[in-house]
């Protein structure tokens, strides 16, 4: 059996324990924030240095400080940021982070492939990720396997973007953008319109992604590439 270590965020993602506030700062201000989270560039160079006055000086640091209900209030205190404030950054900074999928979730996928991946260890996306990177997934033996095994490799390097849901996924497959650093390099209309495209050919999900949120996604994908 292969046995892989789990790493939060993936290769290519920002580490957390080598990113300082500064970093942290720098990233949060050139965010196209969504609208919860505007509030975080209130004052953000003054809290910045509040947390340094903590104690905190790395994003490893902050994450456990932030980890659950207790110890956020405990630094609220500690550092005099309202409390409400650090909600709000703990939901920013863990987006950076997506989770990793299972791979059940991707549902239209082979299920006896999926069967053979869990029994080898391979359980979610980021595993997948790092076992094809290192070249310790098995070669399938069929062509049916073989053209699942491709979809799910492409989907499980999709995965590691924010917000990218397993439908939606499918949909950037589906639209001709089979990996992160395809939609890192894409161009916002024509991702925008080859979405659309895509969507209205098989129906994966109903609405539609607004251009802003295309352009969003864009630089998640690039911050996964950095």
């Amino acid at each position: 059996m292969f046995v892989f270590r789990y790493s939060i965020g993936g290769r290519g993602a920002m580490d957390n324990r080598l990113t300082d506030l500064a970093e942290l700062q720098s990233r949060i201000e050139s965010t196209d924030l969504i609208p919860s989270q505007r509030v975080l560039l209130d004052g953000l160079g003054d809290k910045m240095d509040y947390l340094k006055r903590a104690g905190i000086h790395s994003l490893a640091d902050l994450r456990v400080r932030l980890k659950n209900k207790g110890k956020l209030e405990n630094l609220a205190k500690d550092s005099g940021i309202d409390a409400d404030y650090l909600t709000v950054l703990r939901r920013y900074i863990e987006g950076l982070f997506p989770r990793p999928r299972p791979l059940k979730a991707f549902d239209w996928i082979d299920k006896n492939l999926v069967a053979k991946l869990e029994a080898i260890g391979i359980k979610n996306t980021q595993q997948l990720y790092e076992a094809r990177s290192s070249n310790q997934v098995p070669a399938q033996d069929s062509d049916f396997a073989k053209r699942d095994m491709k979809e799910l490799a492409a989907l499980s390097d999709l995965s590691r973007i924010q917000w990218v849901s397993p439908v939606f996924s499918r949909t950037l497959i589906a639209a001709g953008y089979d990996s992160a650093e395809k939609v890192s390099k894409a161009k916002p209309q024509e991702l925008y319109e080859a979405l659309l495209r895509a969507n209205e050919d098989a129906r994966f999900y109903r609405g539609t992604v607004g251009l802003r949120d295309i352009k969003r996604l864009i630089a998640m994908a690039a911050f996964q590439q950095s």
